[in-house]
C-alpha cells in the first residue's frame, strides 16, 4: 500500500473542550491514497500487513473519518479500522457528478478498498453512510462480511418527486445561507440528545465545522436519490452477512420509528440505545462500541 502521512489537522487548539480530542486523534494519523477514481483520505488503526478482520466506517453527511475517535480508542474492537472522508470531504476528491446516485460513491468505495488491498470488509454506514454502505454492498455482495447501519438515512429516492425536491432544496438552501461553520453553531445540537453533555455536542459540532460546501452540496443530491431499504434487500437476498441496525432512543434526525423499516427489510431486531439522539456512536461510544463487538462475532462466525 503506497499512502502518505499527512501533517497533524489541529484546528481550534486553543478550544479547552475539544483540543484534549484533536490531540488524542494524532494517534491514528491522517493519509491520502490515489485511486483510480481520485484521491482518498483517511484514518487507520490497521497495521502492516493486517491479518485482522478489516472494518469500514462511513460517516454522515454533517460529519468525516475524524468522528470515530472512540471506536478507534476502543479496546473491545480488535479489528483493522478504516474510516475514510467521503467523497467531497476533507482531501478526498469530488465525484465527476453535479448531483450524483449513489453508485458514484460506491464507485469511489471500491477504488480505495482495491487501493488499499482489501479484498473483503465489513461495513458500518452512519446515517448517509449507510446509503453509501447498503449500494457498495447490494452490487459486490461477496466483498461484504456484514453490514451495520446505525442510525441510517434511508433516501427519498423512492418518495414523491415533490418531497425529494422539497427536502433537497432546504438542505441546500441551509448550507448557502449559514455555510459550514453556521450549520455546525445552528444546528450541530439536532444530531445529539437534549440531554447530551457538553463533550459531545463539542465533538459532533467541530466534525460538522469542517464539511466542504461542495463536497455537501453533492452530499445532499445523493441523500435525495438514495434508497437504503431496496438495496439492502438485494442484500440480504444474497445471505452474504449478518445485518445490525441500531438508533439512539432519541434521535429526531432518522426517528426509531424510520430505523424500524429498515431493520424489517434486513429480518433483525432493532437496536434501541438510550440515552442517545443521532450521533450515538459519539454520544455514547461504549454502548455502540458494545453492539458493534457483537455483531463483529457473528461477522468473524460467518453467520447471519
Amino acid at each position: 500500500m503506497s499512502a502518505e502521512a499527512l501533517k497533524s489537522e489541529l484546528p481550534d487548539a486553543n478550544d479547552g473542550i475539544v483540543a484534549p480530542l484533536c490531540a488524542r486523534l494524532n494517534a491514528f494519523a491522517y493519509r491520502t491514497i490515489a485511486t483510480r477514481a481520485g484521491t482518498v483520505g483517511y484514518r487507520s488503526t490497521a497495521n502492516a500487513d493486517d491479518g485482522r478482520i478489516a472494518v469500514v466506517m462511513l460517516h454522515g453527511i454533517g460529519s468525516g473519518a475524524a468522528s470515530w475517535l472512540a471506536q478507534f480508542e476502543a479496546a473491545g474492537l480488535d479489528v483493522a479500522l478504516y474510516a475514510w472522508d467521503a467523497p467531497g470531504y476533507g482531501q478526498t476528491s469530488n465525484v465527476s457528478d453535479a448531483e450524483p446516485h449513489a453508485v458514484a460513491y460506491a464507485d469511489a468505495l471500491e477504488a480505495w478498498l482495491d487501493a488499499l488491498g482489501l479484498d473483503r470488509v465489513a461495513l458500518v454506514g452512519h446515517s448517509l453512510g449507510a446509503i453509501m454502505a447498503t449500494k457498495f454492498a447490494s452490487r459486490a455482495p461477496q466483498r461484504v462480511r456484514g453490514l451495520f447501519l446505525c442510525s441510517p438515512a434511508g433516501g427519498y429516492g423512492k418518495a414523491d418527486p415533490a418531497v425529494r425536491v422539497s427536502k433537497r432544496d432546504s438542505r441546500l438552501a441551509m448550507l448557502d445561507k449559514l455555510g459550514p461553520a453556521g450549520m455546525a453553531r445552528e444546528r450541530s445540537d439536532n444530531l445529539v440528545a437534549p440531554n447530551a453533555a457538553e463533550l459531545p455536542r463539542a465533538w459532533v459540532k467541530w466534525n460538522m465545522s469542517r464539511v466542504l460546501p461542495a463536497g455537501y452540496r453533492q452530499a445532499t443530491h445523493l441523500l435525495s436519490n438514495g434508497d437504503v431499504a431496496g438495496e439492502l434487500a438485494q442484500y440480504v437476498a444474497a445471505n452474504a452477512g449478518p445485518v445490525a441496525v441500531a438508533v439512539g432512543a432519541q434521535d429526531g434526525i432518522t426517528t426509531p420509528a424510520a430505523c424500524q423499516v429498515i431493520a424489517d427489510v434486513a429480518g433483525v431486531p432493532l437496536q434501541i440505545i438510550d440515552g442517545a439522539g443521532h450521533a450515538s456512536y459519539i454520544e455514547t461510544p461504549d454502548v455502540l462500541n458494545a453492539a458493534l463487538a457483537a455483531w463483529l462475532d457473528r461477522v468473524a462466525a460467518g453467520g447471519r
